[in-house]
């Protein structure tokens, strides 16, 4: 671990060296990202460095200990080493959890997507709860959330609720969202005052980023032939016609319009780059899709990741085992204290797969 955080500090050196060239400073855009990658080491650099001098210092104060005579120095050496080695220990762990792989997706905005599942309109009233706690909690902290699509039934009841947040590290705290959650309470039209049970299923999901598809002309093949009119006679002396034939994808682009060859091309081109520009979004679209399948389940009252039962005062996370008894704090938007929890257990499940190993 300690190479790796070598290596590290390596890097933070280098683009600090890379950020004062004057050859570079120009570059605006080189230089933001740079200073972007810089700023994203800064912490685990500062850690590392007073892990070092604690090491040192540390170091100093066993071989007083070894060499001091008098006691009360001995007895002061002592104490020093105590709280040098609790701290180390205290800094090596932070240390570890700051080189567990990040995942790409966590300074991401974030699209959520609330649908109501088992339960007919109390469901659907729980999917507006849920988005009122959402809300709050992108609020508290300075995030902005934007309605993008909503369909209601009428008296609060919604079928399904699609909105997004903006905010750095909003997909880092909301990811932990995703599954489907479960409210028992007695519905406001229930007159025998029993408890039901609902769902809603919430899907997170990274926003994606604006495709840009870079069309590399090694990968097409260019056919050039005659262009040609209605029942196949020629309109053409030339080879002005021409056919793109991208080899990754198999997509094929004719065209015969034009009267020269490079003007075909050039058209050829542009349909090209927006066809593949079309495909690429349908891919990402398909990948969000199954994502947010795999995420939300089936919607049945069996899958829960959460349940906010209203009788006791209660929401349990089960993948946490851990219960607030606080309902009303946690569906005004107190949900660090499940998220927490949530991102601890999954460092900790990183810890155990090795993932800061080597």
């Amino acid at each position: 671990m300690l190479e790796k955080l070598a290596e590290v500090e390596n890097r933070f050196i280098e683009l600090e060296g890379m950020l004062g060239d004057p050859d570079i400073a120009t570059d605006y855009e080189k230089v933001a990202e740079l200073a972007k990658e810089r700023a994203s080491l800064s912490d685990i650099v500062d850690a590392y460095r007073r892990y070092r001098r604690q090491a040192q210092e540390l170091e100093e104060a066993q071989e007083l200990l070894r060499e001091a005579e008098d006691a009360e120095l001995r007895e002061l050496a002592g104490e020093e080493i105590a709280e040098l080695e609790a701290s180390n220990a205290e800094l090596l762990e932070a240390l570890r959890l700051m080189l567990l792989p990040k995942d790409p997706r966590d300074s991401k905005n974030v699209i959520v997507e609330i649908r109501a599942g088992a339960g007919g309109d109390e469901a659907g009233i729980f999917a507006g709860d849920l988005l009122r706690m959402y809300t709050r909690y992108a609020e508290s902290k300075r995030w902005k959330p934007e309605m993008l699509d909503i369909n209601e039934q009428g008296n609060g009841v919604f079928k399904n609720i699609t909105f997004e947040i903006k905010g750095e590290g909003a997909f880092s705290r909301l990811k932990y969202e995703s599954g489907v959650h479960r409210v028992q309470r007695v519905p406001t039209t229930e007159s025998q005052g029993r408890i039901h049970t609902s769902t809603a299923t919430v899907a997170v999901l990274a926003e994606m980023d604006e495709v840009d598809v870079q069309l590399n002309m090694a990968d097409v093949e260019t056919q050039v032939f005659r262009a040609r009119g209605a029942g196949g006679q020629s309109v053409n002396t030339t080879d002005s016609a021409v056919r793109l034939i991208h080899k990754p994808t198999g997509l094929v682009v004719e065209m015969q319009d034009e009267r020269s060859q490079l003007q075909n091309k050039l058209r050829a081109k542009q349909v090209l780059i927006a066809r593949l520009y079309e495909a690429e979004v349908e891919r990402q679209r398909s990948e969000r899709e199954a994502e947010r399948r795999g995420q939300v389940g089936s919607g049945d009252r069996s899958e829960k990741i959460r349940t906010y039962n209203y009788p006791q005062g209660r929401v349990t996370d089960h993948r946490i085992g851990y219960s607030s008894y606080n309902l009303p704090a946690v569906m005004d938007g107190e949900l660090d204290v499940f998220i927490d929890q949530l991102a601890t257990q999954q460092q900790a499940e990183q810890l155990l797969a090795g993932g800061a190993d080597g």
